[in-house]
C-alpha cells in the first residue's frame, strides 16, 4: 500500500469521528417530538432545570379533622392543618426555570400543545411559527410551578400574580462565570398562556450578547419579598442546538 493511500486513509480514520460528533448533535426534529421528550426539554434539559423546595415539617402528623384538641396539643400551624387536614409526606413545590427565548423550549411547548389537543390547520400553522421564530432583541425567561399538595398552589400563585418589576428588578438577574450580572429589565406575571411567569433582559449589553460560547455558566437568581428565591445554573457551552448557541 503506498504511501499516499495510507495518508489518505489515516485522513479519513482521523475525519470520522469528528463527521459522526457533528452528526449525533443535529438535534432530531421537534414535529416528531414524543410526549416524553417534551417534558424532558421543559424539565431536564440545558435550557431547562428543576428546583425542587421540600416541607418536611408536616410529616409527622396525620391527617385530620378533629377540632376538639386539648390545648396542651395545640402547635403553631394546627389551625392551618385542621382546615385542609395535615398529611404524612413530604410536600415538594416544583419550580422549572426556562430560557423561553431559546427555541428549543418554544418548539418542546408548541410540541405539547399540539399533543395534547387537536388543532386546526390554522392553529398548527401559528404554533409552528411561534417555534421557529428566532430571539429577538430580549432574554426571556420564564418560571412555572407545581406541587404534590395543592394545599401550596394558592401562596405561590399570589406570589406570582403580585410581583412587579420595581419590586423584583433589583434582586433577579442573570449572572456570568466572571461575575458580571444583568438585573431584571420588566417582569410580566402569569398569563392564560400557561408558559409562567416571564422575565425579560436585554439581550446585548454596550452592543454586545451577553452570553457567548465561552461564558462558562450562567446563573439565573430570582427573588420575592415573600421569601421565595429561585437560583439555577446552566452551562453555556450545553446550550447549542443545531449549531447555534439558543439562549
Amino acid at each position: 500500500m503506498n504511501k499516499t493511500v495510507i495518508c489518505l486513509l489515516l485522513t479519513v480514520g482521523l475525519l470520522l469521528p469528528l463527521s459522526l460528533a457533528s452528526a449525533q448533535k443535529k438535534a432530531a426534529p421537534w414535529t416528531g417530538w414524543s410526549k416524553k421528550d417534551t417534558e424532558k426539554m421543559l424539565k431536564d434539559s440545558p435550557w431547562a432545570q428543576t428546583q425542587t423546595d421540600t416541607d418536611t415539617s408536616q410529616r409527622l402528623y396525620l391527617r385530620t379533622s378533629d377540632a376538639n384538641l386539648s390545648a396542651d396539643r395545640v402547635t403553631a400551624g394546627t389551625s392551618a392543618r385542621l382546615a385542609r387536614g395535615a398529611i404524612t409526606q413530604e410536600i415538594n413545590v416544583n419550580f422549572q426555570v426556562r430560557f423561553f427565548s431559546a427555541r428549543p423550549v418554544r418548539q418542546a411547548l408548541a410540541r405539547l400543545l399540539e399533543l395534547d389537543q387537536k388543532s386546526t390547520p390554522e392553529v398548527v400553522g401559528k404554533l409552528h411559527g411561534f417555534a421557529e421564530m428566532k430571539s429577538g432583541k430580549s432574554i426571556i425567561v420564564t418560571l412555572t410551578f407545581d406541587s404534590n399538595d395543592r394545599g401550596y398552589f394558592g401562596s405561590i400563585r399570589q406570589a406570582l400574580d403580585t410581583g412587579t418589576t420595581g419590586m423584583l428588578k433589583n434582586i433577579t438577574y442573570l449572572e456570568r462565570t466572571d461575575g458580571k450580572r444583568l438585573f431584571l429589565e420588566e417582569y410580566v406575571p402569569p398569563g392564560k398562556d400557561g408558559f409562567g411567569a416571564r422575565f425579560i433582559f436585554p439581550r446585548e449589553v454596550e452592543g454586545l450578547p451577553f452570553l457567548n460560547p465561552k461564558s462558562g455558566e450562567v446563573r439565573f437568581h430570582g427573588e420575592y419579598p415573600v421569601g421565595l428565591v429561585i437560583d439555577r445554573r446552566f452551562k453555556v457551552a450545553d446550550m447549542v442546538y443545531n449549531g447555534e448557541l439558543e439562549y
